[in-house]
């Protein structure tokens, strides 16, 4: 290893970190700090204003600890309807931010199924379990954590049961043994957090882009849980499969060459994770410029929030990056969705969504003839922290179909 401190083994550890900086927003979005747009002085007052005042990732619960079936120890934290009171919609847009929204199955449609699967379904399960609460479990993406849900957080504590739990090798969840790690190792963890966090009563999923995978690999080894206790489910900024198609927006066939080795690098960068992570220290800058193109959309996104979903995607370590990174080409959990066709669904996705374009969330709510559609202008893969106000309405207005939200009495 000793060639590899030298000048050129600088520069290629400075090109790999950079790489693993692209492959971690091309596959879960991670944002950054507008390091080339702005001013040195202006994104160090940003990292400032986060590192040492920023509310974003302080909101904590009940914490708690899953195991899953290979012994990995899951963290989770649970917030009751006893604590304080939401705030509500953190940036007061709610509708105001223009979502298009589509009733897959017009309103006859949907409230059929709301009451074929809400209120009835949700009686049902409370009559089976002793009258448990709706509990409200919150799945993340890629590289992120469960902090990445703040704003959605902040709006429902105090309102409804919540569970937010960190995927295995993301934020305070142990990393475990099975690699490389597949989108059914996640939905058996999910089940895990359930049984650990919300053993009885009703439920609804949310997850957002590799959550949603999750979320959807759950429904295909447990469709009976599903039935039995799932009152709505929102996918939000995810894909049911055929992500080799996506592009990021980059010429397909320059996109198809880098599939092809990518999977050897990612190997081998993962056998040198130590030196990866001082090259993608030292190209901080080309990274951040980088991973903002594949997160947000809009030029009017609040720098402690982008520094904030910085810090996540860098505390994930580039070898987890290398094991998670074969399950999203080998995702395919169309089939799947049959298990929530009868239940209140929302997909919603950013217009601008690089990473998991808005057509896949769109095939979604065409495989959900009862699902409501939203899609938010001007917003790119991370919506929940970029138009907060939408996707929390959104949410609680999935709730209230549901026969289970803060708005339903």
């Amino acid at each position: 290893m000793g060639e590899t401190t030298g000048g050129g083994g600088w520069r290629r550890a400075g090109f790999a970190g950079a790489a693993i900086g692209v492959l971690a927003a091309g596959a879960a979005a991670g944002v950054a700090v507008e390091r080339l747009t702005v001013g040195r002085s202006v994104r160090q007052k940003a990292r400032l204003a986060l590192d040492a005042t920023g509310p974003y990732g302080t909101l904590r619960g009940t914490p708690g600890r899953a195991l899953a079936d290979d012994g990995t120890v899951l963290a989770y934290e649970t917030d009751g309807t006893d604590g304080a009171g939401g705030t509500g919609a953190a940036d007061g847009t709610g509708a105001a931010d223009g979502a298009r929204v589509v009733d897959g199955a017009g309103e006859a449609g949907r409230t059929g199924a709301a009451e074929g699967s809400g209120e009835a379904g949700r009686t049902g399960a409370a009559e089976g379990s002793g009258e448990a609460p709706v509990t409200v479990v919150f799945s993340h993406g890629f590289c992120l954590s469960q902090d990445s849900w703040h704003y959605q957080r902040e709006a429902l504590r105090g309102r409804v049961r919540t569970v937010f739990w960190d995927q295995r090798g993301h934020g305070r969840s142990a990393r475990g043994p099975e690699e490389p790690v597949t989108i059914d190792r996640l939905g058996r963890d999910l089940k895990a957090v359930i049984d650990a966090a919300a053993p009885e009563g009703p439920l609804v999923l949310v997850g957002h882009s590799m959550g949603g995978m999750t979320v959807m690999a759950l429904a295909d080894r447990h469709p009976e849980l599903i039935r039995d206790r799932v009152v709505g489910v929102a996918l939000i900024g995810t894909s049911a499969g055929r992500l080799e198609e996506v592009s990021y927006g980059l010429p397909l066939a320059g996109v198809n060459a880098v599939r092809r080795v990518l999977p050897g690098v990612l190997r081998a960068l993962g056998s040198q994770a130590e030196l990866v992570e001082k090259g993608r220290r030292a190209t901080a800058d080309l990274f951040a410029g980088l991973v903002k193109k594949y997160s947000f959309a809009s030029k009017d996104v609040d720098p402690a929030v982008v520094r904030f979903a910085e810090r996540m995607i860098e505390s994930v370590p580039v070898d987890v990056v290398a094991a998670f990174y074969p399950a999203f080409g080998a995702h395919d959990k169309l089939a799947a969705l049959a298990a929530f066709r009868d239940l209140p669904a929302l997909a919603l996705a950013g217009d601008q969504d690089l990473v998991t374009p808005a057509s896949h969330t769109e095939a979604i709510a065409e495989a959900l003839p009862g699902s409501r559609l939203v899609v938010v202008p001007d917003a790119g893969h991370l919506v929940m922290l970029e138009r907060p106000g939408a996707v929390t309405d959104a949410l609680t207005a999935l709730l209230a179909r549901a026969g289970e939200g803060p708005d339903n009495g």
